[in-house]
């Protein structure tokens, strides 16, 4: 029965975590359609990528035996976030899970090569989970969640539990822990969205009524040097 509870969650995880790597797809087309980056942060996805890839590595039968279901999503969101970071640290994620990849083959057998693995991967994945405190900071501080989108929030909330779940029942630290704290993260910054979704729209609005009363002011000011320009000639 536990086996099977497992595998519920196992599938679950992988189609929640499709959602996840598929969900940045709107903010990418913003900075496609706006030619800038504007305040969004490369990071998140740079780490998404090496996770990804340590993930789906750690998960292959000759590394960690009955864990298929986290090589399979872990190598297609490998190559979704390839795409994202095409334009960040590409050189460097390749760089760091080569060097990975290439000492648990040639130095590490059996348990070691799998401590190892799971090490890389639980550290990267945390980091992964992580990456959007700055952003988190940035909410906070502007009071708008326009750069932390709502999908992207739910979606690391959503995978991170379902495979905390799943590394709980296969007694596996290396997916339960790093899962464990993504779901945590993913539940603050859903806290953060509901709080300050409303002064977002509200925050625009100021900024838009600033720029019209700017307008109304230079407008005022021209039409009274016209005026003192025309008295002036009189006189």
């Amino acid at each position: 029965m536990e086996d099977v509870v497992k595998f519920v969650f196992g599938v679950s995880g992988n189609v929640i975590a499709l959602f996840l790597f598929l969900s940045p797809v709107p903010t990418f087309w913003r900075i496609i359609r706006r030619k800038s980056t504007e305040d969004f942060s490369g990071v998140p996805y740079s780490m998404t990528l090496l996770n990804c890839l340590l993930s789906a590595w750690y998960g292959l039968p000759f590394v960690s035996p009955n864990n298929m279901l986290v090589s399979t999503i872990n190598g297609a969101g490998a190559a979704i976030e390839a795409v994202y970071v095409v334009i960040f640290l590409a050189s460097a994620v390749s760089a760091a899970f080569a060097a990975v990849a290439l000492a648990s083959m040639l130095a590490l057998h059996g348990q070691g090569r799998k401590l190892m693995c799971g090490l890389a991967a639980t550290v990267c994945s945390i980091c992964m989970y992580a990456s959007p405190l700055s952003i988190m900071r940035l909410v906070v501080k502007t009071k708008s969640v326009e750069y932390m989108p709502f999908l992207l929030s739910l979606a690391v909330f959503l995978c991170g539990t379902s495979w905390f779940v799943y590394g709980l029942l296969g007694r596996d630290p290396f997916v339960a822990i790093p899962n464990g704290c993504g779901s945590f993260l993913g539940a603050v910054q859903l806290v953060l969205y509901a709080i300050y979704r409303d002064s977002n729209s509200g925050g625009k609005q100021q900024a838009g009524d600033d720029v019209e009363m700017a307008s109304d002011a230079k407008s005022s000011k021209k039409v009274a040097d016209d005026v003192g320009g025309k008295e002036d000639r009189l006189v």
